[in-house]
């Protein structure tokens, strides 16, 4: 599908297909084309729970203020934001940057002291609003794609981020921007039109 048609296209579906699935290779390329995504020193803070038995996405419902479409979806992907991808990423990313050419290996430290600079300590502000920002572009590249092979989603917001913690085993220090449902419209189901603020109104040209 032509990228403006998959964005045009792309709405959130409050009504799944509950009968269909979705195969793990599927989601596997999906992620890997969300991979694609911009990403701050291509440090690349994210991780994916991909949620696709019954029992998980029942619990999953129970933290997600019991939207039906949590259980309905034939997936829930929770999208984890890690402040401390710095510390666990630099040296690596550094170190395939200067093997494909893109530094010299003269200019790790100043790189190093750019991105402390930028993100400061990982218990900061600044830090966690990195990690989810680049977390947020990931899911957006992700639902982008889903929409080009066919699928549907619907990005979440209003979910209990403490009992998805403890109930996923997600460490306290991290971040869930957002949960994402995964599948096919529901047969039968009309879509109302959409409505958006006119670029006019949003936009200034200086």
């Amino acid at each position: 599908m032509d990228v403006l048609e998959a964005i045009k296209r792309r709405r959130a579906i409050n009504f799944f297909d509950p009968t269909k699935e979705i195969s793990d290779e599927t989601i596997k390329k999906l992620l890997e084309v969300g991979t694609m995504a911009p990403s701050s020193f291509n440090l690349q803070p994210w991780e994916v729970i991909v949620v696709k038995s019954q029992d998980k996405k029942k619990a999953l419902r129970r933290c997600a203020s019991n939207q039906k479409k949590v259980e309905d979806a034939s997936a829930v992907l929770i999208f984890i934001a890690d402040p401390e991808a710095v510390e666990k990423n630099l040296d690596r990313v550094l170190d395939k940057n200067i093997e494909l050419g893109y530094m010299k290996p003269e200019g790790r430290e100043a790189t190093v002291n750019a991105v402390y600079g930028l993100y400061g300590p990982k218990d900061s502000i600044k830090r966690k609003i990195f990690a989810a920002k680049n977390t947020a572009f990931f899911a957006m590249t992700v639902m982008l794609a889903a929409q080009g092979l066919g699928l549907e989603t619907h990005p979440m917001d209003g979910f209990d981020e403490e009992a998805i913690k403890k109930e996923f085993g997600i460490s306290e220090d991290k971040i869930i921007p957002c949960i994402v449902a995964l599948g096919y419209l529901q047969p039968g189901v009309t879509l109302l039109p959409r409505f958006r603020f006119p670029v006019d109104e949003m936009t200034k040209f200086v």
